[in-house]
């Protein structure tokens, strides 16, 4: 069977990271390696993984200054050694007891890459979230028209591919522009895609959701920069 690392970026996201961690350590009891990266917390953050930097299975990477969630995920893809790669939010907006629908298709062989769907799930987004949703199905549809994929969220943070399609590919945004840039760069390779629904839960700006507008500005400059850049 392949083994699985499942990287999680954490920033200042101490009241649910032992829950993600202990979620996902229960859902998948045979995991490879668990890499949690912390992106400069200024939280309690790091008390939580002092808890679990022991623990056979993690890893813990350290970032001393704040870098955003694509230089985290970088920083997780360089200490992953699993055949397969999932990533996982440290904020509950995406359960982990979904992770194995999303890693099946992979052991199965049906798959290359696996999305995660929010728009195909049962999540309860909060009050407002219908702006965001709209800005996601516009970011996807302008993805989807110039990578050839057919993908229903494809900012969704909930991601696993074999590993090895990133063996010659260079990943450079630092901030959110990284959903669209590993979209881009991975349908460069023409891989068999998979989405399967998924819970979400979404937080609101006040709850501590990160995103901003102007990342979507952003997705549309990474939208294209990525998929003509060669």
């Amino acid at each position: 069977m392949p083994t699985l690392s499942i990287i999680i970026p954490v920033y200042n996201e101490h009241l649910t990271l032992d829950k993600v961690l202990r979620g996902v350590m229960a859902t998948l009891p045979d995991l490879h390696e668990l890499i949690v990266v912390d992106d400069g917390s200024s939280d309690g953050t790091s008390g939580v993984l002092c808890e679990w930097a022991a623990h056979p299975v993690v890893k813990v990477v350290i970032h001393e200054a704040n870098r955003g969630k694509g230089a985290a995920i970088r920083s997780g893809l360089a200490a992953a050694t699993g055949e397969l790669i999932a990533i996982q939010d440290a904020d509950l907006e995406y359960d982990p007891a979904d992770l194995p629908r999303l890693v099946q298709p992979l052991l199965d062989d049906e798959a290359d890459v696996v999305y995660g769907s929010r728009f195909a799930g049962n999540g309860k987004p909060p009050p407002g979230y219908w702006v965001s949703r709209m800005a996601n199905r516009v970011l996807t549809r302008l993805s989807n028209l110039l990578t050839g994929l057919q993908v229903t969220d494809m900012e969704c943070g909930y991601k696993v591919f074999r590993s090895r399609l990133l063996d010659d590919v260079e990943l450079v945004e630092n901030r959110f522009g990284f959903e669209p840039e590993i979209t881009a760069k991975l349908a460069r390779q023409k891989p068999r895609v998979v989405e399967v629904p998924i819970t979400y839960r979404g937080r609101t700006y006040r709850q501590g959701k990160k995103i901003r507008a102007g990342d979507a500005v952003r997705a549309v400059y990474a939208i294209v920069k990525y998929r003509v850049k060669k």
